[in-house]
């Protein structure tokens, strides 16, 4: 959960800072436009901290600054709206792409909160390396996570250009809880039934060791 809030204050903070700029008398468009500032200093904070950038959180970055550039040109604050739709329609776009690659995104996202606790205290990448069964649990987990995240983005897209304006920036993170606890559901019922948390499933069963030839 603590690794958690980082993520979940990026959601909340740039809603809790348009409603107030808002509030206090801006323009949805202003406000839109300096809501986005959080996501900017956040990815800034993180650079400097660190010295380096992952991908999807520098992705972010240049698509609020891209958003935000283009919302300049145009004045078009529904443009604003949708950034969301955009970052989530990429990373189910990226998502996907890892399926069949060396390990999916979902793989690593899970060991980070799974390994040695599931398989009977296995490490993970002796598993991926030795069982097709398990390679293909998470293969899949990729797909639903994937497909659910692009279908999302299209309903996001739907919300900011037919929906009034200042409802949409409490919706898309309402969005993003709903999403999450979904996923969370249905991937564990399929890892439920795939035995991944049974330790005795045949998803962790070892080959039987071929017995040695006897000699002439």
């Amino acid at each position: 959960m603590i690794k958690a809030l980082p993520r979940l204050l990026d959601i909340a903070l740039p809603i809790a800072l348009y409603y107030l700029l808002h509030g206090i008398g801006f323009s949805t468009y202003h406000a839109l436009l300096l809501s986005a500032v959080p996501s900017v200093l956040t990815t800034g904070f993180q650079l400097l901290r660190n010295r380096k950038l992952n991908e999807l959180a520098g992705f972010m970055a240049a698509m609020t600054l891209l958003s935000a550039l283009v919302a300049v040109v145009s004045g078009d604050e529904r443009f604003l709206l949708a950034k969301e739709g955009f970052l989530t329609a990429v990373t189910g776009i990226w998502m996907l792409a890892t399926t069949r690659g060396r390990r999916p995104v979902v793989y690593h996202f899970a060991r980070f909160l799974l390994d040695g606790r599931i398989g009977g205290g296995e490490p993970w990448e002796s598993l991926w390396e030795r069982s097709a069964s398990f390679r293909r649990v998470w293969r899949t987990a990729n797909v639903i996570w994937g497909t659910a995240t692009l279908l999302d983005a299209g309903v996001r897209f739907a919300i900011a250009y037919t929906l009034p304006v200042n409802l949409v920036p409490a919706l898309n993170g309402a969005q993003y809880v709903a999403l999450f606890v979904f996923l969370q559901v249905v991937t564990n019922i399929y890892y439920f039934r795939a035995g991944l948390f049974d330790p005795r499933s045949r998803l962790y069963a070892k080959p039987e060791p071929v017995p040695a030839t006897p000699r002439p």
